[in-house]
């Protein structure tokens, strides 16, 4: 599995990880991934020194730091609106300690968090890569070959985090980390955190996710297990495979999601029969992360 990705990721890839702090030199991707603090930054949360900024999810912002014995993590940061809430603080501190049970080798492990900060936070091990949407972005669709590859880890990774009792509710490219060995999925559980928050429905109305990779149950506000995150594997590798997202992304993806297919003549033949159980509309018809 290793030879195929990376002889299909060589022409982005080529180097390691980013240097500890004093160090020179740079990683390949670095520039996709990271930016300098601003003065709207803070510089230290818990203890860890935050290096550069790695980019914003739904909780809040994420920054790069190191561990006192140099290893890189990645630093999430909750919003203050989260933070003055108190049911987001108690969801927060469930969802983590059950996201601390994940063991995977693609996914990306928490190592510490607060749940009782003044900005709630949670570090995870930091992946010196760009992720799926920033490749697609800069060189196009993938290989056929390296689309099955990656959904092959992506469904390793959703087996593991399933296994823990945790489902993702948010995988998307830019969860998912091309690393130069294989890739790694990032940000799963904390979803349910920010839904549980009142901060979060007024912004973003009942729906918690991103629309473009949501399930059919989901965009119906119907109950969300395990088959919802397979929707989302298909959603996420279609656009892998296409550079292009399956159900678009105007006004009206909510209702393609429900009652149309994508273009299937834009998937390789050797990609499409996955992508087709992947993205079926009835949970019960996908496969399981094993399958």
């Amino acid at each position: 599995m290793s030879s195929t990705w990376g002889e299909a990721n060589r022409a982005r890839q080529g180097g390691s990880m980013p240097p500890p702090p004093g160090g020179g030199g740079s990683a390949p991707g670095w520039d996709l991934v990271l930016s300098p603090l601003t003065s709207r930054d803070p510089r230290e949360i818990g203890g860890y020194l935050l290096r550069a900024r790695i980019g914003e999810g739904g909780m809040g912002a994420v920054y790069l730091s190191y561990t006192p014995g140099g290893r890189p993590v990645a630093v999430k940061i909750a919003r203050p609106e989260f933070a003055a809430d108190p049911e987001f603080r108690r969801r927060f501190a469930t969802e983590v300690t059950l996201v601390q049970r994940v063991q995977g080798l693609y996914t990306a492990p928490v190592v510490d968090y607060d749940a009782q900060a003044p900005l709630p936070w949670l570090a995870t091990a930091y992946v010196a890569a760009p992720s799926l949407a920033a490749v697609v972005a800069r060189q196009g669709p993938l290989p056929p070959e390296t689309v099955l590859v990656l959904i092959a880890g992506v469904a390793e990774a959703l087996a593991a985090i399933h296994a823990a009792g945790v489902i993702h509710r948010d995988l998307k490219p830019g969860n998912v980390i091309v690393a130069a060995d294989a890739p790694r999925v990032i940000d799963f559980g904390i979803s349910r955190a920010v839904e549980a928050s009142s901060g979060a429905i007024t912004q973003a109305g009942a729906r918690i996710g991103t629309p473009a990779f949501m399930a059919p149950e989901q965009v119906q506000g119907g109950s969300f297990g395990a088959a919802g995150d397979i929707f989302a594997l298909g959603s996420t590798a279609y656009y892998a495979a296409t550079g292009e997202l399956p159900f678009g992304a105007d006004a009206a993806v909510f209702h393609r999601i429900e009652h149309h297919q994508p273009d299937w003549d834009r998937t390789p033949d050797g990609v499409r029969t996955v992508l087709q159980h992947c993205l079926a509309k009835e949970p019960a018809a996908r496969p399981t992360p094993a399958a």
